[in-house]
């Protein structure tokens, strides 16, 4: 039934990527990255066994604190000027009603298998007339994974920033 396979483009005015750090063990920091883009090929109309690509800027990332993302910026960190791009491509899968993302990411040209829980929240039509779809992501990484090394500790032993990122995406696609 090739005739039902149909593309998608993530909507970066209704979407968001999010994620969440750690902060001296006590509170999380959130960031966002406003520049990505992704599209998804779906055989059917649930997303099931969906092809999925993204592409986020890193340079585009904002804690809401310009310091903090200067140095996020540099080689102790995501090194935006030799890796300017994020990329993840996998399958979302639909068991037992729920819905889950294995695929590759890569940062700083370290990639890694991961699994992210998705919640399809549903198709709609938009205000043109088009048709869309939207998904809620979550899963966490290790930083250290994919070389973001970086590390100091406070003055009682523990990490400034922790280990491990908590992300978050709202996603709405567009079918083209």
């Amino acid at each position: 039934m090739e005739h039902t396979k149909s593309t998608w483009s993530i909507d970066p005015d209704h979407s968001e990527i999010q994620f969440k750090v750690k902060h001296l063990a006590i509170s999380n920091i959130a960031g966002t990255f406003k520049i990505f883009k992704g599209d998804v090929i779906s055989p059917n109309e649930d997303f099931d066994n969906a092809e999925i690509s993204l592409e986020i800027d890193t340079d585009s990332i904002d804690t809401n604190h310009e310091i903090r993302d200067g140095h996020l910026k540099t080689e102790e960190f995501f090194n935006t000027p030799q890796f300017p791009q994020i990329t993840f491509s996998g399958l979302l899968q639909k068991q037992s009603g729920k819905y889950e993302l294995t695929g590759n990411l890569t940062i700083r040209q370290n990639t890694l298998p991961i699994v992210l829980d998705v919640e399809f929240t549903g198709t709609g039509k938009g205000r043109n007339g088009d048709t869309r779809a939207g998904f809620e992501v979550n899963g966490k990484i290790n930083r250290k994974d994919y070389g973001l090394t970086w590390s100091m500790l406070t003055e009682t032993g523990g990490l400034i920033i922790g280990e491990e990122i908590k992300l978050h995406f709202d996603i709405q696609l567009i079918k083209q």
